[in-house]
């Protein structure tokens, strides 16, 4: 005789039965995702660029795709509409899914990848801790917001360009006085002012690809500004030289850069 399946148990089953068939029924899902187009913040919140940050929405919204195995139910949608919304009320000061203008800011070290391989990833760890002290201090001094970290350099933002231009002078002559183990680290700087979008903890778009090619293209101790960089710099005192074209792919043809001057910020000290 096949032993007797309690009520409870039963009934369980059904409920566990019922909400899968609900929680998988396309008109729900689409149900909730139109509702997100009209709700406040970024209406594709929960895809993996918009939860590239260490916020706890996006943190939650990382958890959350995982746990729906890179796929979305209505109950996934109801969660990350949500998560849409607390990420707007906590930052909605920076307009998240929204392009918008700000000056982008790539570095890196010269030389540094071949110097780590000879010395090894005790003292080459070391000085990237002491060369990160140094840059993103002079970026937050000069309200700047560092983006993210990128092995030997980072990427950060700035609302204005002369803020940008300071940091990097002042960061490029800092670095130089680093040198450690018969290594003299050079800072490189590329900076461009346009369009960007930004997505969790990230910024998107043609114009940063555009600021990390002219940042490939500076040399050793050098920082690069692009043309429409330098047209906001009217009226300072920031000194400029060495007019020439990045011929990388993603940069326009025509796009001017210049040289910026680092005497003026010594003569400053």
């Amino acid at each position: 005789m096949a032993p007797q399946i309690p009520r409870t148990q039963k009934l369980a089953s059904r409920l566990r039965a019922g909400a899968e068939w609900v929680n998988e029924r396309p008109d729900l899902m689409r149900t909730v995702r139109l509702m997100r187009d009209f709700l406040p913040g970024d209406a594709e919140f929960g895809d993996p660029y918009s939860t590239a940050g260490n916020e706890p929405t996006q943190l939650v919204g990382r958890r959350l795709w995982a746990l729906n195995h890179s796929r979305w139910s209505a109950a996934g949608e109801t969660g990350l509409a949500f998560l849409q919304v607390a990420e707007w009320v906590t930052r909605r000061d920076q307009a998240r899914g929204e392009m918008t203008d700000v000056v982008i800011v790539f570095t890196d070290l010269v030389g540094f990848s071949s110097w780590a391989l000879e010395v090894g990833d005790d003292r080459s760890i070391e000085l990237l801790r002491r060369v990160g002290a140094v840059v993103e201090g002079c970026i937050e001094a000069h309200r700047g917001r560092l983006i993210k970290r990128l092995g030997d350099g980072v990427m950060a933002v700035f609302d204005e360009p002369g803020d940008a231009v300071e940091a990097m002078r002042e960061s490029i002559r800092r670095v130089e006085d680093l040198h450690t183990d018969g290594y003299r680290p050079r800072m490189r700087a590329g900076l461009h002012v346009g369009q960007a979008r930004r997505l969790g903890g990230d910024y998107l778009g043609v114009d940063v690809n555009v600021a990390a090619r002219i940042c490939e293209d500076a040399g050793e101790g050098e920082a690069l500004i692009s043309r429409p960089v330098l047209d906001r710099l009217e009226g300072t005192a920031v000194e400029v030289g060495g007019r020439r074209t990045v011929e990388r792919p993603g940069v326009p043809e025509d796009l001017e850069v210049y040289v910026v001057s680092l005497d003026e910020a010594r003569n400053g000290d």
